[in-house]
C-alpha cells in the first residue's frame, strides 16, 4: 500500500473484508502526533483499518526514486527491513522482496525493531533513509 498515511482509510473501505490478504505498508507517518496514532506505532494503527488481512511494514524507509533503481548494487542487494506482529506474514514477504532482487532484513514485532523504521511526530525512525547492501557470501 503505497499511498499518504491520511488516505489509508479510504483504502481499506475499498473491500468489506480483508481476511486472507497480505498489506504490505509503505506508508510513513511524519508529522502525526503518537496521541493521533492512540499511541501505537503507525503501521499497527494502519493495520486496524484493514480487517482480517495480515500486515507487514516493508520498503518505506527508501525514497521511491531509490526503490526504482536495480536492487543488486556492486555485487550485494539493497536492503528491505521488514517487521509484522504476525510472523506468518513476514515469510512470503521476504519471499516477494528475493525475488525482486532484495536482500529481507526482518526486524521482528513493529512496537519493537519495527520502531526503527516508523517515523514518530516529527522524528524519523534510525533506519529511514538508510540505502543498505547485504553482499553475497
Amino acid at each position: 500500500m503505497a499511498v499518504r498515511f491520511e488516505s489509508h482509510r479510504d483504502v481499506a473501505k475499498a473491500l468489506p473484508t480483508w481476511k486472507g490478504k497480505t498489506i504490505i505498508d509503505v506508508t510513513n507517518a511524519y508529522g502525526v502526533s503518537p496521541e493521533e496514532l492512540d499511541g501505537l506505532p503507525s503501521s499497527a494503527f494502519v493495520a486496524n483499518a484493514f480487517t482480517g488481512a495480515k500486515f507487514v511494514k516493508g520498503f518505506n524507509h527508501l525514497v521511491a526514486a531509490t526503490l526504482a533503481t536495480d536492487p543488486v548494487v556492486e555485487g550485494g542487494h539493497r536492503v528491505v527491513f521488514l517487521s509484522s506482529d504476525d510472523e506468518d506474514a513476514i515469510g512470503p514477504v521476504a519471499n516477494l522482496a528475493k525475488q525482486l532482487g532484495f536482500a529481507p532484513v526482518k526486524l521482528g514485532k513493529l512496537n519493537e525493531g519495527g520502531a526503527l523504521v516508523h517515523a514518530r511526530g516529527r522524528t524519523w525512525g534510525q533506519l529511514i533513509f538508510q540505502d543498505l547492501f547485504k553482499k553475497e557470501q
